[in-house]
């Protein structure tokens, strides 16, 4: 194991321990029935999304990614229960001290490591230095990342999800 995966899995686990439990449905993170909405969530602390992440992975719940996803949230992309609605909007760019324009060491990498494919590409090309929100649609998403799904019908809990 590297330096950096055992200084992560340290920030994450000193994290966990530290902070009470998030609740049931963080600020952006709505419980609708047999699903979990992701919906118009800017982000915040990325050590918290961590264990957020973890929360709705063990959920047993399908995840649908709505509206935008910014910031730390785009780290929810990549759940295996999750899928991005089709007009959803996935923005990036460095994560940094609030209210600064100091990025902190290894956050990006703790980020990028929940990033697959082209994303993943593009995040450590120059996203994760990047002041400025940097934008893309669900299905430009999807061609960076094929494996992310499309959600199937979000109105009356369609479970059905689709590349």
């Amino acid at each position: 194991m590297t330096i950096k995966r055992r200084l992560t899995l340290c920030l994450v686990a000193a994290l966990a321990a530290a902070s009470p439990a998030l609740s049931a449905e963080p600020q952006g993170i709505q419980t609708n029935g047999p699903f979990i909405d992701v919906w118009n969530n800017r982000g915040g602390n990325v050590l918290q999304m961590v264990q957020t992440r973890q929360q709705l992975a063990s959920s047993g719940r399908q995840v649908r990614i709505r509206g935008y996803c910014r910031s730390a949230c785009t780290i929810l992309t990549t759940l295996p229960n999750a899928c991005l609605g089709p007009k959803a909007r996935i923005g990036f760019h460095a994560p940094r001290i609030p209210n600064t324009q100091i990025i902190p060491p290894y956050v990006d990498q703790i980020m990028g490591n929940y990033y697959r494919g082209g994303v993943r590409d593009r995040w450590f090309g120059g996203w994760n230095r990047s002041m400025e929100m940097q934008v893309i649609s669900a299905r430009d998403y999807i061609k960076l990342d094929p494996q992310t799904r499309i959600c199937g019908s979000l109105q009356g809990g369609g479970t059905k999800a689709r590349r």
